[in-house]
């Protein structure tokens, strides 16, 4: 089910139908949204959504995804959620984590390749930043035998400008750690530039003291991000609708901490009260 105060976030976000358009009346958007989510968190084929929880056919809820991710819907939620966090002061800019994780790509498609780490079989991967919390800021899908390092600054440019504060949107972490996957002397060139400082691990050398304790968050964020079924195995072959259940599950994962965040000080204050 689709949380009632969840709902009220996204529903200003849909574009809304033609009062005159042809045809049956559409399948209500939050019926649709929960299809989506089904699909989502058990990855079962569109065509196997089960006609009996209301969400429509299969075919309905592609096209609603379709449609939503055409209009930016889940990108501007997953900033929406990103700000909310910001506020309430639960995002870490000292620092941002990178890292890349491979997934198998069933149907192939548009950015799969041959996985170094499965065989050479058709795959794609996963590239995140997330902040010093392992709140995630941004997910790019690239084929599969792409470089880590080819995407680092595509991910920090990436990450979305964050209101919520007063002052200019934030977007920029104070220092970005990576491991030695990301050794790249114009990347850190590039990173200074952009005023971030590089902690990344060098190839021949020993790795960057306490780096591997530091960047656990981004192991703990691509776990949480993996528990959608629906990414743990690409099945889209269109990248966009890979990446819009990519952009929908970062959102949730934001909703959960925001969530925890206002239950934990409700519960603080309660007991202050005592």
């Amino acid at each position: 089910m689709v949380d009632d105060d969840l709902w009220a976030l996204i529903e200003p976000l849909l574009p809304p139908w033609p009062e005159q358009a042809p045809g049956p009346r559409p399948v209500p958007d939050r019926l649709c949204l929960q299809g989506i989510l089904y699909v989502l968190r058990n990855d079962i084929a569109w065509q196997l959504l089960p006609a009996e929880l209301g969400f429509g056919s299969g075919q309905t809820c592609w096209r609603r995804l379709e449609r939503w991710q055409r209009a930016g819907v889940f990108d501007r939620l997953h900033r929406i959620l990103l700000a909310k966090l910001h506020a309430a002061g639960e995002l870490d800019w000292s620092r941002a984590c990178v890292d890349g994780s491979h997934v198998r790509a069933k149907k192939g498609g548009a950015d799969t390749g041959p996985s170094p780490v499965d065989r050479r079989k058709r795959g794609s991967k996963h590239h995140l930043i997330c902040d010093g919390r392992g709140t995630p800021l941004k997910v790019i899908t690239t084929a599969a035998n792409v470089n880590d390092v080819t995407q680092t600054l595509a991910l920090v440019d990436g990450v979305p400008p964050v209101a919520g504060r007063p002052g200019r949107p934030r977007r920029r972490p104070e220092a970005l750690l990576g491991d030695k996957g990301y050794d790249s002397n114009p990347n850190r060139d590039e990173l200074r530039k952009r005023r971030i400082l590089p902690v990344i691990s060098r190839k021949g050398s020993p790795n960057v003291k306490g780096l591997g304790k530091l960047r656990y968050v981004v192991e703990q964020t691509f776990a949480l991000l993996h528990q959608f079924k629906r990414l743990a195995v690409r099945w889209e072959r269109r990248t966009e609708l890979h990446n819009a259940f990519a952009s929908l599950a970062c959102s949730l994962i934001c909703w959960r901490r925001l969530k925890k965040t206002s239950h934990d000080r409700a519960t603080s204050s309660e007991h202050g009260h005592r």
